[in-house]
């Protein structure tokens, strides 16, 4: 009985799976994966900073703006990654190494740029907090991609295929994510910019 049960329910999981990740689904799928695993990364950094005491309580539009940032990445890395499966094709050590390689010198700054600008579009003065993240935190966020992503990279591009980059860029993403929300909600850059603010108004 049990076992008949727990087929029926593997089937029914991999019915979903494959419904989820076919060609018709796989962008919406990739856009819900991504904006999931965002919001889950800024809640998981709030949590943190709650229990430090660096925050007095969760602040849930900040991780609103984190998810929709999500769904930014989503829609430039499904797109991305159909693309650079159509321009290199094959899966030798040569061609893995010039997708990395495109990879991090061409997605990876438009997703960290696509992501400030996001979120800037939610504050005060959007251009002038995308101009000013950009310049405080843009090469903070690329020096960790170059840690993280190049061997999970060598993973996603050698033995996946496509349909699955992207929900294996989340699964790898998630502790990124957590690293992204803590570097764009530093309360120490926010009071250094502050005391610059106060020094200037003396």
């Amino acid at each position: 009985m049990f076992r008949r049960n727990f087929a029926k329910v593997i089937k029914s999981y991999q019915k979903a799976v494959d419904k989820a990740f076919c060609p018709k689904n796989l962008f919406y799928t990739n856009l819900l994966i991504s904006m999931g695993i965002s919001t889950l990364g800024d809640l998981i950094e709030q949590t943190n900073e709650y229990y430090k005491k660096d925050i007095d309580n969760y602040d849930f539009h900040r991780t609103a703006h984190m998810a929709f940032s999500g769904v930014t990445a989503g829609f430039i890395c499904h797109h991305w990654y159909n693309y650079l499966d159509t321009v290199i094709v094959g899966r030798s050590l040569g061609m893995v190494f010039k997708k990395l390689m495109m990879d991090q010198f061409i997605c990876s700054p438009i997703v960290i740029l696509s992501f400030f600008a996001t979120v800037a579009i939610f504050e005060d003065n959007p251009a002038e907090n995308f101009t000013d993240e950009v310049k405080d935190k843009f090469w903070t966020l690329y020096k960790a991609e170059w840690v993280v992503w190049p061997p999970a990279q060598i993973i996603n591009f050698y033995f996946l295929p496509t349909r699955y980059r992207v929900v294996y860029d989340n699964t790898i993403s998630l502790g990124y994510d957590i690293y992204t929300s803590q570097v764009k909600h530093d309360k120490s850059n926010k009071s250094k910019e502050q005391t610059k603010e106060d020094k200037s108004t003396v």
